[in-house]
């Protein structure tokens, strides 16, 4: 889950990388935090209840999500805010990975006691094709991400494929929990502030991507027309972040018109992307406002 090169570094982050924990001491110290608390949760459950089962799923999940949106915006964040901390995420990525794989482990070891225990409830109550579909692809590339991370595995694949896997992968990743907490923002409006909480999160971390991305090509240093209409793409963009509520539904009643659009929402994941629309128009706003040439005459490549 790693994605450039390890930095050069300084004498005062060499410092820095003695007194912060680092690699898998790093793994160690957030990986036991993590299961100290699942175990009490664990603990604390009522088995009997599906319903508080179910609860554990979720719990699960508030763990691991913080560490996927860190994943996909720790590149971003070392580009446009170049700092020892900064730097430090950029080593240490590999390691926040891996502990975003172990809370999802936990998530799975729920999932498995809630359908073995209360599987009525289970394919009742939460199974759905699509959530299934969406889960399981995301469990897999959870694993093959997992297990590429370490040398006797990533020997196997080429440097471009292991590149595809962890980029496809880690957007993947983000892209779940992320549209899942946009719909129980604007569509279910559950009102939960961690649901709030964690939307702002995964729009914040995708959008430094798209923002980085702009950094690495030439940007028009006088205030034309271009950059004056792609600033303001950015920033409608930015209004519909905000208001999901209001747009969805039409939105969402166009694109799923044809029946073969309705069919596919059935089986495939994310679609029709409203959650999206807000940081595709923003990539088309920094497109438009940084024009089309890369620094150097050098394409800017998306790490994972």
């Amino acid at each position: 889950m790693a994605g450039l090169v390890e930095p050069v570094m300084s004498k005062e982050e060499i410092k820095v990388r003695v007194v912060w924990p680092n690699g898998w001491w790093l793994f160690a110290v957030i990986s036991a935090v993590i299961t100290t608390f699942m175990m009490l949760r664990l603990a604390s459950a009522d088995f009997s209840s599906p319903q508080d089962l179910s609860a554990m799923i979720q719990y699960s999940v508030r763990w691991a999500v913080p560490f996927i949106f860190l994943v996909i915006a720790t590149s971003a964040l070392a580009r446009l805010f170049p700092s020892r901390f900064t730097r430090w995420l950029l080593r240490n990525r590999r390691y926040i990975g891996l502990c975003f794989a172990v809370a999802m482990a936990w998530q799975g070891a729920f999932i498995f006691i809630v359908s073995f225990s209360h599987s009525a409830h289970y394919y009742g109550e939460i199974y759905l094709l699509r959530d299934e579909l969406e889960g399981s692809s995301g469990y897999l590339l959870l694993v093959a991400m997992t297990a590429t991370s370490f040398g006797v595995f990533r020997r196997h694949i080429t440097t471009e494929q292991w590149r595809f896997l962890h980029l496809s992968g880690v957007i993947f990743l983000w892209a779940y929990p992320y549209s899942v907490y946009w719909w129980n923002v604007f569509y279910y409006q559950t009102q939960h502030w961690f649901d709030v909480l964690f939307y702002i999160l995964g729009f914040t971390a995708f959008a430094l991507r798209i923002l980085a991305w702009g950094k690495g090509r030439v940007v028009v240093h006088e205030i034309g027309a271009r950059s004056l209409l792609g600033g303001t793409v950015v920033l409608c963009s930015l209004v519909l972040a905000g208001s999901g509520h209001l747009w969805q539904p039409a939105l969402s009643s166009a694109l799923l018109e044809p029946a073969w659009s309705a069919e596919l929402e059935l089986w495939l994941p994310f679609w029709p992307f409203e959650p999206f629309a807000p940081l595709l128009i923003m990539a088309l706003g920094v497109w438009v406002a940084t024009g089309h040439h890369s620094l150097n005459h050098r394409h800017y490549r998306a790490t994972a």
